[in-house]
């Protein structure tokens, strides 16, 4: 069986992507800082699916916590096929008024904890094959603040990799999915339906986690689920920063 390692699989997108591998019958590790609520999914998935599920508790924006996942990840004894990189939170969008500690631990997880993992996952994986997938957002295509900044990294860093590691039999791509349906707007007191979001905007869990499967699968260095967000993706690229960090401001990615 092959095995994928998923961080932020408590919740929203990681747990999506654990029910979505189980269904197809790869063993799991699963990372998370709610211990509670990773022993549920896990038992869950063993109950439904049959297959086997590691629990990692750990916070990465934490480097202590950042190298556990790491050497699990490096251990070629019992190796990783697929990494998710799915971690991460969000902050208000006025950078000069948040704590700059927060701004720190917010760049921790969704840069250097991918970079760190990845850089783990490519000594096991060159030449023996397998697939990185980060999760990053349509955010990464325009100016929105520092999250917009790290999914943009995620994005230019994963199709370089992409490039670079195909000879080795690793592909590595970033999944950027919209407006999606899930427990981060709720945890950022926003629950879905008062970001002042257009309905049509709104995205399925299953159907972002499904597509990205796809074009992992498919060596895509890029996946943007849904013609919509593909179409305003492409015009977040030549439309000035001004005009979209103004119509940035409204909801989240």
């Amino acid at each position: 069986m092959p095995t994928a390692l998923i961080t932020g699989a408590s919740a929203g997108l990681g747990a999506e992507f654990a029910r979505q591998l189980a269904r197809r019958r790869a063993d799991l590790v699963l990372v998370a800082r709610s211990e509670e609520r990773l022993a549920d999914i896990a038992a869950d998935l063993r109950s439904e699916y049959g297959v086997a599920v590691e629990l990692i508790v750990a916070d990465l924006s934490r480097e202590d916590d950042v190298e556990r996942v790491a050497a699990r990840v490096a251990d070629s004894s019992d190796p990783i096929d697929l990494l998710v990189n799915n971690a991460g939170f969000g902050l208000p969008l006025q950078f000069a008024d948040n704590d700059i500690d927060d701004e720190v631990r917010h760049l921790r997880v969704h840069v250097e904890a991918s970079m760190r993992l990845m850089h783990a996952a490519l000594q096991v994986m060159r030449g023996r094959g397998g697939r990185i997938i980060n999760v990053s957002s349509v955010a990464g295509f325009i100016s929105r603040s520092t999250y917009s900044a790290c999914k943009s990294w995620l994005i230019g860093f994963s199709r370089w990799a992409n490039a670079e590691y195909a000879r080795d039999r690793v592909t590595v791509t970033a999944v950027c999915p919209g407006f999606t349906h899930t427990s981060f707007h709720e945890r950022m007191g926003m629950p879905p339906g008062e970001e002042g979001v257009p309905r049509f905007l709104w995205l399925d869990a299953r159907d972002v986690v499904r597509e990205g499967l796809r074009d992992a699968a498919l060596g895509r260095a890029v996946s943007v689920p849904s013609l919509r967000y593909t179409l305003l993706a492409a015009l977040g690229r030549v439309l000035p920063a001004s005009l979209t960090s103004g119509v940035a401001r409204r909801g989240r990615v």
